[in-house]
């Protein structure tokens, strides 16, 4: 290593670490071992990604598991892990100087990977801690094999004994693939946030949930970026609706603007004002141009870029950018990795994407279906949620769908962009809320299926899903429901609803 590498082994004041080939050798990765301790020191919360890896007894420098244990002490206490606060508590120890000082402390720290690289170089840890057991395994069994009137058998026993034993300390210890992101039911039930609020929406009718992917779908110039910078804003606090639903808040967002970044600035451009400045200097961070590899090469990218610009909250504009190719299966489960290994750290992630171009010209209105969107199915397999515009490019009337829903389905809606101001409001023609308002006779289910749906003759799944809207207006007490009968010799008829007297007034 040369003096233009600053930050390795070489520097920290042990040489040039020997090759783990070389006849002897005990396997270990002192690089591996430095990036890991210098994760936890910059940030704590990586000691609980790694110590269900890593387990007891893994690094191969004594003075790294004494920083180890130290970081594990500092960490389980709720205290800094910084080198300062680690110094301290060193000194106290008497263990101090044997690290190496407050200097190689501080070293240490300046080697900063994000979550997911300290995830892989745990790995290689445990992997050469795994190797250096069974060398010395091997080792001890040579040793007794040369010993005068050895017995075969019982080497072999001793042999199939310590492996069981290590296999069984392995599994029962946490460490490695199968146990890593394993936990009990009730943990997972009740404490991976199922029941938490949406970050888009109702939890009747969620948009986007929380710890999965949204997708927005559509042919350019539909709108899709200009929804989506709403939802950008609105989780920077900018605003608190978007399409008059709620819209959680956010610490920090990272956009990736890897398709046309000065068009992508032009658009936001429209919703920026002067005293917009401190919130998107602190909060918003802006990637502009092709990321250093494709997610599905490297799948911990995504986590990364979150981990080193400390932002819960990434928008990749667009898919067709961010993957070799969409087409690919194997390319797209490799995408859905890096998407989940965000996830799992908790980065929320919306995508912005394009749909096939046979149906670019579909008319307004016309319910797409999942097929239609560009790419391999498993693109769409892992998205939380995905929604559709469809419309012309550059119609400022185009139909929201929600083709994969998280909860109950939202739209269709008919909405309206301002080019302008860059805003998108709904068209009161088409909330159930207004049309029975102005339905002095009410409405049937089947009368406001054919106004959302654009059908003479719904199909079974549009009834129920304007049954469900009406549902909900008599549940909020904005209608009131007038049972139907059933048919006879004078015919039947449907259940029929009516705007409440209480909702009448308040508008009136």
């Amino acid at each position: 290593m040369t003096d233009a590498q600053p930050n390795t082994p070489s520097h920290f004041g042990y040489g040039r670490p020997p090759s783990p080939h070389e006849p002897g050798q005990a396997p270990f990765n002192l690089e591996a071992e430095c990036a890991v301790l210098g994760a936890c020191m910059h940030d704590s919360d990586v000691i609980d990604v790694v110590r269900p890896i890593l387990g007891e007894d893994t690094f191969y420098r004594p003075a790294h598991e004494t920083i180890w244990r130290a970081l594990l002490t500092q960490h389980r206490e709720g205290k800094p892990t910084d080198p300062i606060v680690l110094t301290e508590l060193l000194q106290q120890r008497g263990d101090l100087q044997r690290v190496g000082g407050p200097s190689y402390l501080h070293q240490l720290a300046d080697v900063h990977y994000g979550i997911g690289s300290a995830e892989h170089h745990a790995e290689i840890i445990r992997e050469k801690a795994n190797l250096r057991r069974l060398l010395a395994s091997a080792i001890r069994t040579v040793q007794r094999a040369q010993e005068p009137g050895a017995d075969p058998e019982a080497i072999r026993s001793e042999v199939e004994a310590e492996m069981r034993a290590e296999r069984e300390r392995a599994l029962a210890s946490g460490q490695g693939r199968l146990n890593r992101f394993a936990t009990d039911g009730w943990s997972f039930v009740k404490e991976t946030g199922a029941d938490a609020e949406p970050l888009w929406g109702t939890r009747e009718k969620t948009v986007w949930a929380p710890g999965e992917s949204l997708m927005i779908v559509g042919a350019p110039g539909v709108g899709k970026t200009t929804l989506a910078h709403q939802v950008v804003f609105a989780r920077l606090g900018l605003q608190e609706t978007v399409l008059e639903m709620p819209v959680a808040p956010s610490r920090r967002v990272l956009y990736l603007a890897m398709d046309r970044p000065r068009q992508i600035a032009r658009a936001m451009d429209r919703r920026v004002f002067p005293t917009d400045e401190k919130i998107l200097r602190e909060r918003l961070v802006v990637w502009e141009g092709p990321l250093p590899a494709t997610l599905d090469k490297e799948p911990d990218l995504l986590a990364d870029l979150a981990a080193a610009h400390r932002a819960d909250t990434i928008v990749i504009d667009s898919l067709k950018d961010a993957v070799s190719t969409m087409v690919d299966d194997s390319l797209a489960v490799a995408f859905h990795n890096a998407r989940m290994r965000a996830l799992r750290n908790g980065v929320e992630i919306m995508e912005l994407h394009h749909q096939r171009k046979a149906t670019a010209d579909a008319p307004r209105g016309q319910r797409p279906a999942l097929d239609q969107v560009y790419g391999s199915t498993w693109i769409t397999a892992g998205a939380g949620s995905v929604l559709f515009i469809t419309g012309r490019a550059g119609d400022p009337a185009v139909t929201l769908h929600h083709l994969k829903t998280p909860t109950g389905e939202i739209g269709p809606l008919d909405v309206t962009h301002d080019h302008v101001r860059g805003t998108t409001t709904l068209d009161p023609s088409k909330d159930p809320a207004v049309l029975l308002r102005n339905s002095p006779g009410g409405l049937t289910a089947r009368e406001l299926a054919a106004v959302l749906f654009g059908s003479s003759d719904p199909e079974r799944g549009d009834l129920e899903k304007a049954r469900r809207r009406l549902q909900s207006l008599v549940a909020s007490g904005l209608a009131t429901k007038v049972d139907g009968t059933a048919g006879g010799a004078g015919g039947g008829q449907q259940t029929r609803y009516y705007a409440s007297a209480r909702h009448l007034t308040a508008v009136g």
